[in-house]
């Protein structure tokens, strides 16, 4: 029945001949008709419902259908479990996928980011669809493998930036495009993040682990260490093997106009530099800047190399010449400043509130698509497409997974900045260029900073030498854990 047929005919005129129908479609009904045929909505599996799981849960169980929940501490997912009492409850996604895997259409993923990779790429493989929360991955070969797997299974995907579905990333990018600030050849980002731990010692303690919690699941792919209660929940952003610190948490949200707006792909460069570096936890403040080199030419402006800088933990760029008196740059936890040949274009975390340093107010055209429903929602819809004439999402894993890939470089940044240089990366290849065969690093894994009678005491103590070729590629793409495993890249 051809979708232009309006509600008011069809109720008055069309209802004897829609019997025969076994469905009647929802877009001769409207949306707004109350009803959603069951053949219309997805069998959805979540893994990760304690957090943002929960928030992203909410935005599409309206409509569709929450058939299973997984998490491994089921007294922070208590909450969710019990709003949801027929879905089907997991510690293990494994076993969700084997024993439900036939009756699953998509899967929302929020687990701590060390595991966003191996429950998206499987539930891929398995030909599900696939909403991610940000950092879309924990390494640069990680976010490689699921924009190839994407591809492959032709699964509609998105990542949880949900900045990226909303009006101030389309207006940067808009701006951009139609010259109004002209060349670029610098950026500026920070956050005002962390709000969770940051720059501890790793705790020797071991705590006894709760009988809600399953440590051997939430350590997952990683290294085993000793459970202390200090690592999760929320917390496991602040440590290595778990999270990737403040950049990898906020930089998704905030350099996504970045990314788009300025049609960026692989640094050619990148260096890092923050407060004490330890081995098991991120810094307290950090820095780095990465380099892009210069892309194809667009109608109205050109793109020529470009330095992004980012800060974070209480760093900020240097207001440029002619920022308001009294006005704060930190907006929705964050800013950016491209600093253009014609004037400088603001916005916030999420590209919120873009502004000119002039004052102009641009009339650029409206060439990005908007994004009328939910950044969850918008990723339903796409679900429900055809993929060979499916609507990207506006995080999708083919433009999420290479800005992922620049997101996580500004942490190996950081973790090797011992080696005193400026790195020099090969993207295609996944590999620095200027690391050399023999050469070592050390990383300090405690600082046993003391005051003793008033006076200062340093102790530092340091790991042994290690090659920093395999120290950078073990960054670079993670040894999983006996018991887990990625797919093949495809």
């Amino acid at each position: 029945m051809a979708s232009d047929i309006s509600r008011r005919k069809f109720l008055s005129t069309g209802a004897k001949a829609a019997i025969g129908l076994t469905i009647i479609p929802s877009t001769v009904l409207g949306k707004n008709f109350g009803h959603v045929a069951p053949s219309d909505k997805l069998n959805i599996a979540a893994v990760g419902i304690g957090g943002m799981g929960h928030a992203n849960i909410k935005q599409v169980e309206k409509t569709e259908n929450i058939v299973a929940l997984c998490d491994v501490d089921w007294r922070y997912a208590k909450g969710v479990f019990d709003r949801f009492p027929d879905a089907k409850k997991y510690w293990d996604f494994r076993k969700m996928y084997d024993e439900m895997g036939k009756s699953i259409d998509a899967v929302i993923v929020a687990t701590a980011d060390h595991t966003h990779a191996i429950v998206s790429a499987d539930a891929m493989t398995m030909g599900k669809h696939v909403y991610c929360q940000k950092p879309l991955t924990h390494t640069v070969y990680e976010s490689r493998l699921l924009t190839n797997l994407a591809k492959k299974h032709k699964v509609a995907t998105q990542m949880g930036n949900q900045g990226s579905s909303a009006e101030g990333v389309n207006l940067v990018c808009e701006w951009i495009w139609n010259g109004e600030i002209g060349e670029i050849t610098k950026v500026e980002a920070f956050t005002d993040r962390p709000i969770w731990p940051q720059g501890l010692n790793a705790p020797e303690k071991v705590d006894k682990i709760p009988s809600t919690l399953n440590w051997d699941l939430f350590t997952g792919p990683a290294k085993m260490r000793p459970y202390n209660a200090l690592y999760t929940p929320w917390n496991w952003r602040g440590w290595w093997d778990y999270g990737t610190g403040a950049l990898g948490d906020m930089a998704c949200h905030i350099l996504h106009p970045v990314f788009k707006g300025l049609k960026l792909g692989y640094p050619t460069s990148a260096q890092g530099s923050s407060t004490m570096l330890l081995q098991d936890c991120a810094p307290q403040a950090q820095y780095v800047k990465l380099v892009f080199p210069a892309r194809d030419n667009m109608p109205k402006v050109s793109m020529p190399e470009v330095e992004v800088h980012w800060y974070d933990g209480g760093l900020k760029p240097n207001l440029p010449a002619g920022w308001p008196d009294g006005k704060n740059m930190n907006d929705a936890g964050g800013g950016v400043i491209f600093h253009g040949t014609k004037d400088t274009l603001i916005c916030g975390c999420y590209g919120v509130n873009p502004w000119l340093l002039s004052g102009r107010k641009p009339n650029a055209p409206k060439v990005c698509r908007r994004v009328e429903t939910s950044h969850e929602m918008d990723w339903v819809r796409a679900c429900k497409e055809d993929a060979s004439s499916r609507v990207l999402t506006a995080s999708d894993f083919s433009e999420a997974g290479p800005f992922n890939e620049m997101v996580v470089m500004g942490v190996l940044a950081v973790r090797l900045q011992n080696l005193n240089k400026e790195l020099r990366w090969d993207g295609q290849n996944m590999k620095f260029t200027n690391i050399n065969p023999n050469e070592e690093i050390r990383i300090l894994k405690k600082d046993d900073f003391k005051i003793v009678d008033g006076d200062p005491k340093f102790n530092k103590i340091w790991t042994d030498p290690i090659n920093a070729q395999s120290f950078a590629q073990e960054l670079i793409k993670h040894t999983y854990r006996d018991g887990w495993k990625l797919p093949d890249m495809p």
